[in-house]
């Protein structure tokens, strides 16, 4: 079946929701942020097959596809598309969870917050981000403002079952349980690209994929603003966002 997913490899584990992660809230200045528009699309330029599984078919390396996925979608942004390879993002799953590419023993998957840390301090394909930020659940405006102004999101789901044969990602006619239920098939780490009034763009396993803003709602667990300067440059916030005191606080935490 062209749709069926259900031999695809996941990876995510459970949301860490610890009580010191830096909510995006409290660095936005509403007054001063520019106008987010109502839909919006990056990537133009990556074709439907360039985007590459990053073996996330064979391994549960999908925290940090996610990842080389965001570092391709910002560059190509820029104009000078770097595609990380394979291998440099199987180093950095091995480095964050033991995975071993050799005997294959350790393939369990990893936690958003330790990729992000990771990606942050040591980086991921050569590629550091300055920040991160958790968006508020279900809040619709934070996801199309983390796209619209920092190019991307970095967003973890707990996939239902029934969403293995789907098109599009979608809450079924039943609702969220059975083979509806949220974390039925699995955690599952995907950047979003784009946005409409129709839902989200995603990418997963080297493609393209939609969700319903309803799906969203429905199975979305995590979601980060990532702050980085392959996509922005020298000047990587937009005013109306406080990235000193954001970059700040981290430091603070990372004292206690």
């Amino acid at each position: 079946m062209e749709n069926d997913h259900s031999n695809m490899k996941l990876g995510k584990l459970t949301p860490v929701h610890d009580p010191r992660t830096l909510m995006l809230a409290n660095y936005l200045a509403p007054d001063t942020l520019p106008q987010v528009p109502a839909k919006y699309y990056y990537a133009k330029n990556i074709g439907t097959s360039a985007w590459g599984m990053m073996d996330n078919d064979k391994i549960g390396d999908c925290t940090c596809a996610a990842a080389g996925h965001l570092i391709m979608e910002w560059t190509d942004d820029n104009g000078a598309l770097v595609t990380p390879a394979d291998a440099d993002i199987i180093k950095a799953y091995s480095a964050i969870t033991g995975y071993d590419p050799i005997t294959g023993n350790n393939d369990n998957g990893a936690n958003e917050n330790a990729v992000l840390n990771y990606w942050r301090n040591t980086g991921i394909a050569s590629h550091k981000i300055l920040a991160y930020a958790a968006l508020e659940p279900k809040n619709h405006n934070h996801i199309m403002l983390s796209v619209f102004l920092f190019g991307g999101c970095y967003i973890g789901v707990g996939l239902p079952i029934s969403a293995q044969r789907q098109k599009v990602w979608s809450v079924p006619p039943g609702g969220p349980v059975g083979q509806g239920a949220p974390g039925s098939w699995g955690g599952h780490a995907v950047p979003v690209i784009g946005y409409d009034s129709h839902g989200l763009t995603v990418i997963t396993w080297g493609a393209t994929k939609r969700m319903t803003w309803s799906f969203w709602d429905a199975y979305c667990d995590e979601s980060y603003a990532i702050i980085s300067t392959d996509f922005a440059g020298a000047k990587p916030a937009p005013n109306g966002f406080d990235l000193a005191a954001l970059q700040q606080d981290i430091k603070e935490i990372g004292k206690a």
